[in-house]
């Protein structure tokens, strides 16, 4: 059972009704979360993925962000490496996102400056709706049209680095205005530094790592960034917890 434990006036158990009220998007024009599970120690990965830190009340909240997002945003480099193929929604996604006068399956938004990208990635080649991809003017012109061969959109949104804010901007036209970022750190710093992101959800999971894996942001050039601490939740081991960008 999950629990709310902040604010502490808020304290009590919560059933999937109330969960859905708590992680549900803003009625806003743009609307940016970013999600990430870690360690207690800060690691964000085990072996290179993060799936060995997930647990159940972890699992829940993530599927919730997609279950009700717009869009899926992902790095290239996180997309390959988990092997992610898209939303295929079970019985529980289809209904809730019919519930909440969403399209049925959010589409995947894809980071990426060019190679970090195969053509024939499965998130390119497996997902449910056409992928779009995220790029600049630097991504060789054969690389772009084999995207668009494997059933992606490309969007170019800069010359030798994609402008975060031209790319958010071209989500947010096309209706796409609930963004649920999936990782990975180096694009959640550049999020950070171009101040797109409106949400931090980070599950802290009952594990301890030590070596030398990531953070949740790794690079950017900011000053440190005051988050408003909006809930945390607790099935008694791992920390759910929502921070708001001021």
């Amino acid at each position: 059972m999950i629990r709310q434990i902040w604010p502490p006036e808020a304290g009590r158990e919560l059933d999937t009704g109330d969960l859905e009220a708590l992680y549900r998007f803003p009625d806003v024009a743009k609307w940016l979360v970013v999600n990430f599970v870690s360690s207690t120690d800060g690691a964000i990965t085990v072996a290179g993925r993060s799936r060995p830190l997930s647990t159940a009340p972890d699992r829940v909240v993530f599927k919730l962000g997609s279950d009700l997002a717009d869009v899926v945003l992902l790095g290239a480099g996180t997309a390959v490496i988990e092997e992610f193929d898209g939303v295929h929604p079970d019985a529980e996604t289809a209904d809730r996102r019919r519930r909440h006068g969403l399209e049925p399956i959010p589409p995947i938004a894809v980071v990426t400056t060019g190679r970090s990208l195969p053509p024939d990635s499965p998130v390119l080649t497996r997902a449910a709706v056409p992928t779009i991809v995220l790029t600049c003017e630097r991504a060789p012109a054969d690389l772009r049209a084999a995207w668009v061969a494997a059933g992606a959109e490309v969007i170019v949104a800069g010359e030798d680095a994609v402008a975060l804010d031209v790319a958010v901007a071209a989500l947010t036209e096309r209706g796409l205005r609930r963004i649920d970022c999936e990782g990975g750190p180096k694009l959640f710093a550049s999020l950070a530094e171009a101040g797109l992101v409106d949400e931090f959800r980070l599950t802290v999971a009952p594990y301890l790592v030590a070596g030398t894996a990531d953070r949740a942001a790794v690079g950017g050039a900011f000053d440190p960034l005051r988050l408003e601490l909006a809930t945390v939740l607790s099935d008694g081991a791992s920390l759910l917890t929502r921070y708001l960008v001021p």
